[in-house]
């Protein structure tokens, strides 16, 4: 396969992903002010958005310095054009990428993300829109839409591979930092543990990584923080947490037909022995940031190995 084939089915993925988990993100930020009894001032509430993408200089430069508020932020992640991790970027590009790769994907692929493209693009031109909920319920579906389609339609092999790595490496980069910023959001008073608002908090943080039904299956001791690491970090079988998106990329290299010896897959089996060696317990005595933060850099790590093994000959646009 061509670099070039393999560096745009990748993005592709990661584009979308990355769609769909801001969304989701802003959406839950949306509803939690309506359910929470008690609030954090408005900065505090959405400052963390900016952190979990890595965004609060391009927002500090777009708007001049200016104090973190509600609308701007939303606008910042949704229709903002100068924001490379914005909603309507992210899939801007995802469409540009699913283009460069349309004789390699399903027809009904190459629609389904045109199509999306078109809608959330006219909805986002209307103004206004990125204040209602309705339009993050969109993208979240419509991506959702996509991989469906993907896994129903899409030939297994070294394409399907690279589809599968990137939306499994920016799941695990994005699940980790969800964990990490929104979990130093909840620490510092202790005196508001048990409260509504940090019940409603904990509960936000779940449904961000749209984990609140299941695991309130799996755990009936309410919302313990160790019980919530333990879900995110280990459960193998939850679609979004850091062992089984680890699992899926060790899938998508055998997809891609990598060797043992490979430099992605010695990267890789530094990251799977990071979730084998250590409990949820474990964990909190060493210290929740410091863990997350190491796991990170092995992401990173794992990326650029990837991003050397198979993309390095492709003189495309940075990403």
């Amino acid at each position: 396969m061509l670099s070039r084939i393999a560096d745009s089915l990748y993005w592709m993925s990661r584009y979308l992903e990355r769609a769909g988990n801001t969304a989701r993100l802003v959406e839950i930020n949306l509803v939690h002010l309506l359910e929470a009894e008690d609030a954090l001032p408005e900065a505090a509430q959405w400052r963390p958005l900016l952190s979990i993408g890595c965004s609060e200089e391009a927002y500090q430069a777009r708007y001049d310095g200016a104090e973190v508020t509600a609308a701007r932020t939303i606008q910042f992640m949704t229709r903002e054009r100068t924001n490379p991790n914005g909603i309507r970027t992210s899939l801007r590009l995802a469409r540009e990428n699913a283009r460069v790769v349309r004789d390699r994907i399903s027809n009904e692929m190459w629609e389904a993300i045109n199509e999306m493209w078109l809608r959330i693009d006219r909805m986002m031109e209307r103004g206004g829109a990125e204040r209602s909920p309705g339009l993050f319920a969109e993208v979240r579906n419509g991506v959702a839409r996509f991989h469906g389609i993907s896994v129903s339609t899409m030939m297994r092999g070294e394409g399907f591979g690279f589809y599968l790595l990137g939306t499994c490496a920016e799941r695990a980069d994005m699940t980790a930092r969800i964990l990490d910023v929104k979990y130093h959001l909840l620490l510092p008073d202790v005196a508001m543990v048990g409260s509504p608002l940090d019940y409603y908090q904990w509960a936000a943080l779940l449904k961000s990584l749209s984990a609140f039904e299941e695991f309130r299956r799996h755990y009936h001791a309410g919302l313990r923080p160790v019980d919530i690491a333990e879900f995110v970090l280990f459960h193998r079988n939850f679609p979004r947490s850091l062992r089984f998106t680890v699992d899926r990329m060790g899938h998508a290299l055998r997809e891609i037909g990598v060797g043992a010896d490979d430099r992605a897959s010695a990267k890789l089996r530094a990251l799977d022995a990071h979730l084998a060696e250590s409990t949820a317990e474990q964990v909190f005595t060493v210290g929740l940031h410091q863990y997350l933060d190491l796991f990170l850099a092995k992401v990173g790590a794992f990326n650029g190995a990837v991003s050397r093994a198979y993309f390095e000959q492709y003189l495309g646009d940075e990403r």
